[in-house]
């Protein structure tokens, strides 16, 4: 016999049993599907594989934004998911014997890999929000391959329990007492971490914006920015500065004369991994225009370098896709000003469904691929 706090008969919640385990289960099942799948999205938009790169597509012009946004709503609503299921489940950590069989031993030990994975994904991602990294570990890649495990973790989990799941996969009857309070007490969690935090990204959900690290309407000329000009070493731009296009037929432009060129304005948002996004007017020199002048194929790639003496996205390399939209620009001006250093003065690039990191700005060279 045990004994102690986890003796037998310790646990004297009835919710501690399948059926409420299965509805939470399909809830957070269903968070984790949608986080994966635009996770996956970004993922392949931000780093795509060779055989991809050329094939991405520069429309919807919301596309990044709508993924990204769904990516983190989803992935914040499944923290308090995750935590009712951990609570529905955990007395099954003290069943007696801790290991009855081989396979049971291997399922325990899936279980563990699938909880840690699902715990370190859901903080870490939570803490990007923040752009807080306190690990020696590199954040994207590492998240990028904990969602693979954490996902791969959870079908294995449901193919194991299968049966179980079918048999408590409707309501019985009669119902057991206090379950509805305990589901309605977590949808009122998972309904307040998401409005109190959605606004971020979604514009009529602002007013309600109290616990997202952003709002997308504070910042200079009503934008936020996620490295500012300081931090880029780019506040003292050369008077001299020129704009270098490399091709076939090369040249150089300064400020002025870029601004002497068809200007064109279009609204575009700009939306970041961490969750937040907004839209403004950008106006400013077609891409597509600099490159015919530079004499580029039409399927050329370009590769954009900034100002910044460092960094991770100091340069960027765009497919012939974006770089031949009608909308991807180098910018000048956003919301009818020029721009603040923050943004990327004395030029920037914008482009249509693109995350906000490979919006390089301060930007010097253009070379065709």
């Amino acid at each position: 016999m045990r004994r102690g706090p986890r003796r037998e008969g310790a646990f004297r919640s009835r919710l501690h049993e399948p059926r409420t385990a299965v509805v939470i289960g399909r809830w957070l099942g269903a968070a984790v599907l949608v986080c994966f799948l635009t996770g996956l999205a970004s993922h392949l938009l931000q780093d795509p594989p060779t055989w991809l790169r050329d094939r991405l597509p520069p429309r919807p012009v919301q596309g990044y934004r709508i993924t990204q946004g769904l990516h983190v709503i989803s992935g914040i609503a499944a923290i308090p998911l995750l935590g009712a299921k951990l609570w529905t489940v955990y007395p099954q950590l003290f069943a007696w014997p801790p290991v009855r069989s081989v396979r049971h031993a291997l399922e325990r030990l899936g279980i563990a890999v699938l909880v840690a994975a699902m715990l370190l994904e859901v903080f870490t991602g939570l803490l990007n929000t923040v752009q807080w990294y306190p690990w020696p570990f590199p954040f994207r890649q590492t998240h990028f391959w904990l969602a693979w495990a954490a996902t791969g973790g959870l079908l294995l989990h449901i193919a194991a329990k299968g049966p179980e799941i079918a048999e408590h996969w409707r309501r019985p009857v009669p119902p057991l007492a206090g379950r509805r309070a305990f589901l309605g007490a977590v949808t009122a969690s998972v309904a307040a971490v998401t409005l109190t935090t959605a606004g971020q990204t979604v514009p009529w959900l602002r007013r309600l914006d109290l616990l997202a690290p952003r709002r997308p309407d504070i910042g200079p000329q009503g934008l936020p920015v996620n490295r500012t000009a300081v931090q880029a070493g780019t506040t003292a731009v050369p008077a001299d500065w020129r704009l270098t296009v490399v091709g076939p037929r090369p040249y150089t432009l300064g400020l002025a004369e870029l601004a002497a060129l068809p200007q064109v304005e279009a609204e575009l948002p700009i939306a970041c991994v961490e969750g937040w996004s907004a839209s403004a007017r950008w106006s400013g020199v077609r891409v597509r225009d600099l490159l015919d002048r530079a004499g580029a194929p039409a399927d050329a790639r370009v590769r954009f370098t900034s100002l910044e003496a460092d960094g991770p996205y100091r340069v960027m390399e765009m497919p012939a896709a974006y770089a031949r939209d009608g909308l991807t620009l180098l910018a000048l001006r956003v919301n009818g000003e020029v721009l603040d250093a923050d943004h990327g003065y004395p030029a920037r690039v914008i482009a249509p469904n693109r995350p906000g990191v490979l919006q390089t700005k301060w930007v010097v060279r253009m070379e065709v691929l």
